[in-house]
């Protein structure tokens, strides 16, 4: 059968993809952007990548007509736009225009679990598009999940960040929040189960983990598992503002996704119990396994997807890598430097596993105090880190970096810069004719971009000598 995956470059898609193909299905993967799609996808022969962007209607014309199922997988957390609502509202409608001309029999989509009277924004743009779309063209399917637990998974990562950087908290009162958490193995359980199933065709589902837990309780579990000691107080003074700043300086997440999730956070989110999991045969996990779990991965490097690589994780980047790829020559400032290499390989080894825990081979220090300015200044600093120690693909983050092209066979690498500047910035390596070539492009913005670049002209004479010599030398 065919089956339709938008948001394929997501967390959850980018995990549900394999099982499909592997089922044998003809996998087609909207993306808004090629650039970001799995290389593995182009050597497989039951994935096609399209290009399709939901707010557009004229690109869907590339999404196959003889389609059999849907995952409708398109979310934002992002508050950089204001009307945010309305764009989600907008995919659906056109998602919905479009697919009602194919063969579609089934469309399936997760939500967020929305039973209060109350709702955050985010949970009431999710039950919007649920309502948009509905359709007699094709049988509705819809899995309702509240926190979502997995290696990489934007809950995980801070509250990661939160137990092992913390050992006191004084922390907000929306951690007396109540909500279900669910194993990320359990909600691509219930995605890939329903495929095609007709008991869930115009069903909706919640879809939950075995405990009701507090958030307090949850960053307590995750202590015992990782073996800290940790004390937690909550008081009921921090205001949602201040919330989102004591998430934001103490995790990896960005101020607008920290706002995002601490509106969110104040809602309970527990499901109605239903029949799913006796018809899908799944037993959700505890929290605590999902834990362990999710370390069991971490501890292999074999993280298929993680919230930093998307692009909200830092705002400044859109969807659309080739806008940046083609680096500007005119109006800008360089710093070229070029050595000769001894051994390709181990140069593009050490290349592709720059930046993260390994650091930037030299004078890592100054890259740190930099972070610790661009955290200061409202960037996102160094605490992304890279979501695999020793693989990059176009997409990914690193650091305050955003990996533009990596390819080890053509031995090129291009990022571009997230962290906060006046102007742009690209940093390239390139193994070209037997030497490491090495290129920082900054195009200025007005008087204080010029001022910028001279001020930091010193510390690039270091750092990018000290770098670029650590690289060849093998």
């Amino acid at each position: 059968m065919k089956v339709l995956v938008t948001g394929a470059t997501g967390y959850i898609g980018k995990r549900l993809i394999p099982l499909l193909a592997n089922d044998g299905h003809h996998v087609v993967c909207a993306v808004r952007d090629k650039l970001r799609a799995d290389k593995t996808y182009i050597e497989d022969d039951f994935i096609d990548v399209i290009e399709a962007d939901f707010l557009k209607p004229e690109t869907l014309n590339n999404i196959p007509k003889d389609i059999d199922v849907v995952y409708y997988l398109i979310h934002s957390m992002s508050n950089t736009s204001k009307d945010f609502e309305a764009l989600e509202e907008q995919c659906a409608i056109n998602f919905k225009n479009y697919i009602q001309t194919t063969n579609t029999r089934q469309v399936i989509y997760l939500s967020g679990i929305t039973n209060e009277d109350e709702l955050s924004k985010h949970l009431q743009s999710r039950k919007n598009v649920e309502d948009q779309l509905k359709s007699d063209a094709y049988a509705l399917t819809i899995f309702k999940a509240g926190i979502i637990v997995g290696s990489g998974s934007s809950s995980f990562e801070i509250i990661r960040d939160l137990v092992e950087k913390l050992p006191f908290m004084i922390a907000p009162k929306w951690l007396n929040t109540k909500t279900q958490p669910l194993s990320v193995r359990d909600v691509l359980a219930f995605l890939h189960r329903s495929f095609d199933r007709k008991e869930t065709f115009n069903k909706t589902y919640d879809v939950f983990g075995p405990e009701i837990l507090t958030y307090k309780e949850m960053l307590l579990q995750f202590a015992k598992v990782r073996g800290l000691k940790r004390y937690i107080l909550t008081v009921p003074v921090m205001t949602p503002k201040l919330s989102s700043y004591w998430l934001y300086f103490v995790t990896s997440t960005s101020y607008k996704l920290a706002t995002s999730l601490v509106d969110s956070m104040g809602v309970q989110i527990i499901g109605k119990p239903s029949d799913i999991n006796k018809l899908l045969k799944v037993s959700p996990m505890t929290y605590k396994k999902a834990v362990e779990l999710a370390f069991e991965k971490i501890e292999q490097n074999s993280i298929v997807s993680s919230w930093k690589d998307s692009m909200i994780s830092s705002g400044r980047l859109r969807n659309n890598l080739h806008k940046y790829i083609n680096v500007p020559k005119f109006g800008c400032f360089k710093d070229y430097k070029e050595r000769k290499v001894i051994n390709d390989k181990k140069t593009v080894d050490k290349i592709w596993s720059i930046g993260g825990t390994n650091g930037w081979y030299y004078g890592t220090f100054l890259w740190k105090i930099r972070g610790y300015l661009d955290k200061l200044f409202g960037g996102i600093g160094l605490r992304r880190g890279r979501t695999s120690p020793t693989d990059l693909d176009a997409g990914d983050a690193l650091d305050f970096w955003r990996v533009i092209f990596a390819d080890k066979n053509q031995q090129k690498l291009l990022l571009y810069a997230e962290m906060r500047l006046p102007g742009e910035a690209w940093l390239e390596f390139k193994i070209e004719d037997g030497f490491l070539k090495q290129t920082a492009t900054f195009r200025p913005r007005g008087l204080w971009g010029r001022l910028y670049w001279y001020s930091v002209l010193p510390f690039h004479g270091i750092i990018f000598n000290g770098m670029i010599n650590k690289l060849v030398d093998v």
